[in-house]
C-alpha cells in the first residue's frame, strides 16, 4: 500500500479540508481520461490501492494509469480495551485529503470502452462522490 518512506513528524493531526473546491488540479495532464473529486472527503491508501487494481484489472493492463493522490497523514488509534490516557496512539493507517474539483486519477489507452468501464467500476470504491472526465 502506499505511505511515504519518511516523514518529518511521526504522527500529525488530521486537520480540516477547505470549503473551497481546487482549482491548481481541476484538469486532465497525463491522460485522456479520469475520474474528479466532487466533494470533500478522506480517502485512505487502502482504498487508493483498491481503486488502482480494479483500473488495472479490468483494463487488463493494456492502458496506463496515474494517481494524482498520495496519503500522507498519519491516522493512529489505540488499541481494543486501553484505558484512557497514556498519550497517543501508533500509527494505524495513512489518509490523503481531497478538496472537491481535484483528479484522482487519471488513465490513457487505445479501447475507450474498456476505459470507461474500467472508472465507472473504480468510481465505487471510493467513499466520496466523484464523476468521470474525458478530455475535449
Amino acid at each position: 500500500m502506499l505511505n511515504p518512506k519518511r516523514t518529518k513528524f511521526k504522527k500529525l493531526q488530521k486537520g480540516r479540508i477547505k470549503k473551497n473546491l481546487n482549482y491548481k488540479s481541476n484538469e486532465l495532464k497525463f491522460g485522456h481520461y479520469g475520474i474528479k473529486a466532487l466533494e470533500k472527503g478522506y480517502i485512505t491508501a487502502k482504498q487508493i490501492e483498491a481503486t488502482r487494481r480494479t483500473i488495472t484489472n479490468t483494463m487488463k493492463r493494456s492502458g496506463k494509469v496515474w494517481i494524482r493522490i498520495f496519503p500522507a497523514i498519519p491516522i493512529t488509534k489505540k488499541p481494543i480495551e486501553v484505558r484512557m490516557g497514556k498519550g497517543k496512539g501508533n500509527v494505524h493507517s495513512w489518509i490523503c485529503k481531497v478538496q472537491g474539483g481535484k483528479v484522482l486519477f487519471e488513465v490513457s489507452g487505445n479501447n475507450s470502452y474498456l476505459i470507461i468501464k474500467a472508472l465507472h467500476k473504480a468510481i465505487n470504491k471510493l467513499p466520496i462522490s466523484t464523476k468521470l472526465i474525458i478530455m475535449k
